[in-house]
């Protein structure tokens, strides 16, 4: 990806748009699965946000989720969405490297990023600890 204007595709995380009855955390789970082909194996809230306070009352709620990333890769989406998304799977240190090149230009995959830099360590931990 160049520029701020080049390149054809977007980089960033899951998203989806909570419908009528719908839980947020339900939205992070069918949308990961739509659009990664990845089924959460656990599910940790990052935060909400308004994305424009004083424009919209829009909010964003973010999640963190595992998933066995073993094989991740391809092209997912649902296709009556228009959807043609291109999965990666990148280190921590590698998706922050992004950031810094200017190659994620999105507001919400930089903050689930810097939230995961400052997380990763304790988040590790607790989903890797097994319970007695």
């Amino acid at each position: 990806m160049g520029g701020w204007g080049s390149g054809s595709w977007l980089v960033e995380c899951i998203a989806g748009l909570v419908e009528d009855g719908e839980e947020a955390r339900e939205v992070a789970i069918r949308e990961t699965l739509e659009e990664s082909g990845c089924s959460v194996l656990k599910l940790a809230p990052i935060t909400k946000y308004f994305t424009t306070p004083g424009c919209s009352s829009e909010q964003v709620e973010l999640f963190c989720g595992q998933i066995d990333s073993a094989g991740v890769g391809g092209y997912h989406g649902v296709n009556e969405e228009g959807e043609d998304i291109s999965v990666s799977v990148w280190p921590l240190n590698s998706a922050l490297r992004l950031i810094d090149e200017g190659k994620i230009r999105n507001s919400m995959t930089i903050i689930a990023l810097q939230w995961l830099a400052l997380h990763h360590v304790a988040l590790t931990t607790d989903w890797t600890t097994v319970s007695s």
